[in-house]
């Protein structure tokens, strides 16, 4: 996952990016390292031209303020790479790696460049560099589990640079330049303490700010707990801690991370460290006040009090966001993983994530609910939410939506991490796909939606489960259609009709088969669209389901009209218009006599047009189908100048521009409604 967009001057988006005020020491490191920059690589010694960017290697442990580093370095060297700053995430905050390809689309992204959903590892990684081969970059790869994952993202080019942060070497990677971070020196650690205890507390005992420095090991992440643990006792000594940590580290337990930490979790009040320790189940290990009170059981005010006590002391990091956003640092999620399995029973940590997974389900509820207030049956439901829950406005639930992206696609990897598909997972599944369609559009959110469904049909295929299997098929399959990748949607089509047959689920079938249809009509094999048309109809004329069965004669007819079968596309469309009437579908039975009356007018019987579309009028007109109305005003006016009476054409024109003059909008101009009106084709053959 990226944490920033292309950043052209250097300066820091992300929450990663520490400014030249902020940071301390590693004067050594930083030199080496822009020394390593310039220096000649193995291939340019021979002589040959360096074949891809020279990676350099920031490695330690978590916590040792390897990142600082790296981000620091990056800040220096940034005016260098004119064509901006990538920064990645490669690793998940409980070290689970991030897939390739995720962080090749993100970074994709980044360049504002398209990546096709569903497009594999290997073609968006080529994308990336071919994308970066004519750029002077810089890519900043955080937690780097392994070389394999660096070696994908590398740029062919020795223009670029690559500073990965990583545990250990990237071995396998050529001419690697490591730099190995250590504990700071003395001086930097004892300032980075006064920056949270004051100078005063320092300056009074010097030596004891020394000795604790010590016994942190000149630790970053450590020096940060005992800093906030100081700062939030004025009256504490900074002897006494560093006594403390000193007689621990004789005992000869732990890291010294390890020991403030514990140190600082064993004094906080009992409601805290219970939140703090459910939080490594946030997923991406970020957290909000919703998160905290689903997983604890507590009010939404109070998890947020307790979320921000806790970065004060340096246990969480809050978010550069508008909304309140807060992150586990990945230094300490084992230790708060193994708090949660020692002091947590087994039952209680699931019933947390239920809790947790659940309250994500209600809020996406919301999110999309606040776009459909149209009807009063929608306010209705709306006003019954929970107010907590609710969004003031769809733009605050488009805002909460795109900030807590990351999360959300992290809940639905949680909610099937084990395997199944509860009816929680399915609701998280089918609730997060339908706020992202509400607010993003199906085009827009391809990619995430491409995901979501990827981890239904990976479950399904799993277990053996052939109704999901050919539910997440059928998804992918239209996700496939609408990005234009007509021929991997009849692919996914044909395998969800056969999931379908197998779980014997009818509705999965014809569904199946109507999508085939119109991905052969897509492809222009007009005839096997007709021909699966037919198929879905026969199943739905099998079932009694005369609703759907006049819809798909309306498909049959289009594929017919496509094809320039205009007697076997009339006689559909009259089918089409039966069933309609029988059902009582007024809006429906309008639009299909609309169409029919434009295949009649391609068929060049006007006459029978000008008739079905006085016909089709009246019916919009009872329909209270002021568009379509007009839209039939305009056929009717084609149909009369054929016929030779362009008199009364002028007239039904006027009457089409004075109908959408009234219903467009203030700012609206009537000639684009009128084209609007034009292109208006009935829903009974593009359902």
């Amino acid at each position: 996952m990226t944490d920033q967009a292309v950043d052209t001057d250097g300066a820091g988006l992300s929450g990663h990016q520490v400014m030249e005020d902020q940071f301390l020491g590693r004067t050594r490191e930083l030199k080496e390292l822009r020394a390593d920059i310039a220096r000649a690589g193995l291939d340019t010694i021979s002589g040959r031209k360096a074949p891809r960017a020279r990676v350099l290697l920031i490695a330690g442990r978590p916590g040792s303020g390897r990142t600082a580093l790296a981000g620091e370095l990056v800040r220096q060297v940034a005016h260098r790479y004119p064509d901006g700053v990538l920064r990645a995430r490669l690793a998940e905050p409980d070290g689970t790696p991030v897939p390739v390809e995720r962080t090749a689309r993100e970074l994709l992204a980044a360049l504002e460049l398209p990546a096709p959903a569903g497009a594999a590892e290997d073609d968006l990684t080529g994308e990336l560099r071919t994308a970066l081969a004519d750029r002077r970059a810089l890519l900043l790869l955080d937690d780097a589990p392994g070389a394999e994952q660096v070696d994908a993202l590398l740029p062919d080019t020795p223009d670029c640079l690559v500073v990965a942060v990583s545990k250990g070497p990237l071995t396998g990677i050529a001419d690697v330049r490591p730099c190995t971070v250590g504990g700071l020196d003395t001086k930097s650690a004892v300032e980075l303490l006064t920056r949270y205890t004051g100078s005063v507390r320092i300056t009074v005992d010097p030596r004891s700010a020394e000795s604790l420095a010590e016994a942190c090991q000149g630790h970053p992440a450590a020096l940060v707990l005992a800093g906030g643990w100081l700062a939030a006792r004025p009256q504490a000594a900074v002897s006494d801690l560093a006594k403390r940590l000193h007689a621990a580290a004789d005992d000869g337990t732990g890291t010294p991370l390890a020991r403030v930490f514990r140190h600082v979790y064993d004094e906080l009040p009992a409601a805290a460290a219970r939140i703090l320790r459910l939080l490594a189940l946030a997923p991406a290990g970020l957290a909000d006040p919703h998160t905290a009170s689903a997983l604890a059981g507590c009010s939404v005010g109070s998890a947020r009090t307790t979320l921000d006590d806790l970065v004060a002391l340096g246990l969480l990091r809050a978010t550069e966001s508008p909304l309140p956003q807060y992150e586990v640092p990945g230094c300490l999620h084992p230790h708060l993983r193994a708090l949660a399995e020692s002091q947590e029973r087994p039952a209680e940590l699931q019933l947390a994530r239920a809790r947790m997974l659940e309250r994500t389900v209600r809020l996406l509820q919301a999110c999309r609910a606040i776009t459909e207030t149209d009807s009063p049956q929608a306010r209705e439901k709306l006003n019954a939410m929970p107010r907590e829950v609710r969004f003031p406005s769809p733009r605050a639930a488009a805002d909460w939506l795109r900030l807590r992206r990351p999360a959300l696609l992290a809940s639905a990897r949680l909610a099937v991490a084990d395997g199944e598909l509860d009816t929680l997972a399915r609701r998280l599944m089918s609730q997060l796909v339908r706020a992202l369609v509400a607010h993003e559009g199906t085009l827009a959110a391809a990619a995430d939606l491409y995901g979501v469904h990827s981890l239904v049909l990976d479950v399904a295929e799993r277990r053996g489960l052939p109704r999901e299997r050919a539910a997440a098929l059928l998804n992918l399959g239209d996700v496939d259609a609408q990005t234009g990748r007509t021929r991997d949607a009849l692919a996914r089509y044909r395998s969800a009709l056969d999931a379908g047959r197998e779980a014997n689920d009818p509705y999965a079938t014809g569904r199946a088969m109507e999508s085939v249809g119109g991905a052969y009509q897509e492809l222009g094999d007009y005839d096997r669209a007709a021909d699966w048309f037919g198929r879905a109809l026969a199943d739905r004329l099998a079932r009694g389901d005369r609703e759907q069965a006049a819809r798909l004669y309306g498909r049959i007819a289009t594929a017919h009209t496509y094809a320039g079968r205009y007697g076997e596309a009339l006689r559909s469309w009259r089918a089409a218009v039966a069933g309609y009437r029988k059902g009582g579908d007024v809006a429906a039975h309008a639009r299909a006599l609309s169409e029919l009356a434009r295949v009649q007018e391609y068929a060049g019987r006007f006459e029978e047009s000008l008739h079905t579309c006085q016909e089709a009028w009246e019916w919009a007109r009872r329909a209270e189908d002021v568009r379509l109305q007009a839209a039939l005003q305009l056929r009717l006016a084609d149909t009369l100048e054929h016929l030779g009476d362009s008199t009364t054409a002028r007239l039904h024109r006027t009457a089409a521009e004075r109908m959408l003059g009234e219903e467009a909008p203030e700012g609206d101009t009537r000639p684009e409604q009128v084209r609007n009106a034009c292109e208006i084709r009935s829903t009974s053959s593009e359902d």
